[in-house]
């Protein structure tokens, strides 16, 4: 939604799939299985940061409602050794508070796909 968290993420996944379909006919030997819908998901892990511009003010109301992300492995132009993935998902899970003494305070969350994952890069 048009906040940049680079600055607080520790551990970022993108995961991008696509179903299994059994296509087996009668007279097959062996299951011959094909490539049905793609699916994504996204997990990161930010360190948590109360800050208006922060993790926690920008995902908190975004728990179980869709949003938009972009993603590139360098926080720099989209590039062909730089591309970018952006897509919407819905944001599954955002635990506000959660860890051990001592440590970092981390909040692990998930964005599922609410549409299709796309890779846009600039040569």
């Amino acid at each position: 939604n048009g906040v940049d968290l680079s600055d607080d993420v520790a551990e970022v996944r993108l995961n991008y799939r696509s179903e299994t379909v059994d296509e087996t006919a009668m007279g097959d030997t062996t299951r011959v299985m094909k490539g049905g819908l793609k699916a994504w998901d996204l997990d990161a892990v930010f360190h948590q940061d109360y800050a208006a511009a922060g993790p926690h003010a920008t995902l908190y109301g975004l728990v179980g409602t869709t949003a938009c992300f972009e993603l590139r492995p360098k926080n720099s132009c989209s590039t062909q050794i730089n591309p970018s993935y952006y897509g919407t998902g819905v944001l599954e899970t955002f635990p506000p508070v959660g860890g051990r003494v001592g440590e970092l305070l981390d909040v692990a969350v998930r964005l599922v796909n609410a549409g299709a994952l796309t890779k846009a890069s600039s040569s």
